[in-house]
């Protein structure tokens, strides 16, 4: 008989970083503010949680990060405003924020890393399973990657973590798993962890994106976590011991993933994926795609 284990109800948004590669933009506006076609990135990446099933939600923030609290809060003086003029559709899109989920936030205070930032959630998720979204990496919602890990980890146990194939030369830029298949298709036994490795001694092309759901055995681990790469506790630290050691938390799994994410993590990407989401909007679609060809076709 399959084990059941407890079902995951808290996600966790670390949300405290300075932003620097968008400067002079995050100046004054967290970087998670900033605009995909017409919602800020952090939205999506909360709406995201609540289709898994996850209406509690944690963001780690930082300074300067209030704007992201008054998204998710209340406007009545706008509310208010769109109502006498009769503009129904822009009401519902402003009301969509405050309604999305219950919203809780603390302050990281010092930012010592991921490692430390989901820390910063041990006293609000306590004993339980919990789920971790990167604000960088926007999953679309037509490929439901984090139910499919929330499933897994129900499944199985322990901690799961999203995986993803890339070029050999670019897993430099990300931790890196080494694995073991299983009798399923898109999961993977996770054997360790590597954060950012030369490719020459990379153990897979598997690159670990901004998606995890972790046992909170990890809290402990965090807690005795030295600084690693770039001087910051590292999360990938964690859960290579998780890895090493399934008594401690359970097993580490992976769900490797081949839909559709979109990197707003550098101005390249960002940009990229303002073009790919406006392209399939109904209501920008079409208009936009016709622009585009016609841009492409002057420029070359």
């Amino acid at each position: 008989m399959t084990q059941s284990h407890p079902r995951i109800s808290k996600a966790v948004i670390p949300a405290a970083g300075l932003g620097t590669r968008f400067l002079p933009a995050t100046k004054a506006t967290p970087k998670e503010m900033l605009p995909v076609v017409d919602k800020p990135a952090i939205q999506y990446v909360v709406e995201e949680a609540v289709a898994a099933g996850l209406s509690d939600v944690l963001m780690i923030t930082g300074r300067n990060k209030r704007p992201l609290e008054d998204h998710f809060d209340r406007n009545y003086e706008l509310e208010s405003a769109l109502t006498r003029k009769g503009d129904a559709n822009r009401l519902q899109k402003v009301q969509e924020s405050s309604d999305l989920a219950t919203m809780h936030y603390v302050r990281q205070g010092d930012p010592r890393g991921l490692g430390h930032a989901v820390l910063c959630a041990a006293p609000h998720v306590g004993d339980q399973p919990f789920a971790v979204l990167l604000g960088d990496d926007l999953i679309d919602p037509r490929d439901p990657l984090l139910a499919r890990m929330v499933e897994v980890q129900e499944r199985e146990g322990g901690s799961v973590v999203a995986l993803m194939e890339v070029e050999p030369e670019q897993i430099h830029l990300y931790g890196c798993a080494a694995v073991d298949a299983t009798t399923d298709g898109d999961v993977v036994r996770v054997t360790g962890l590597v954060e950012k490795p030369d490719p020459a001694d990379a153990p897979s092309n598997l690159a670990v994106i901004g998606r995890y759901v972790l046992d909170p055995a990890v809290f402990d681990i965090l807690r005795r976590t030295e600084p690693g790469r770039g001087g910051e506790i590292q999360l990938t630290d964690a859960l290579q011991l998780l890895a090493e050691d399934e008594k401690i938390g359970g097993p580490v799994h992976g769900v490797v993933f081949k839909g559709r994410r979109y990197d707003t993590g550098d101005r390249g990407d960002y940009l990229r994926a303002i073009v790919r989401l406006a392209c399939e909007r109904e209501d920008l679609g079409p208009d936009f795609r016709t622009w585009l060809r016609s841009f492409v076709t002057e420029e070359m």
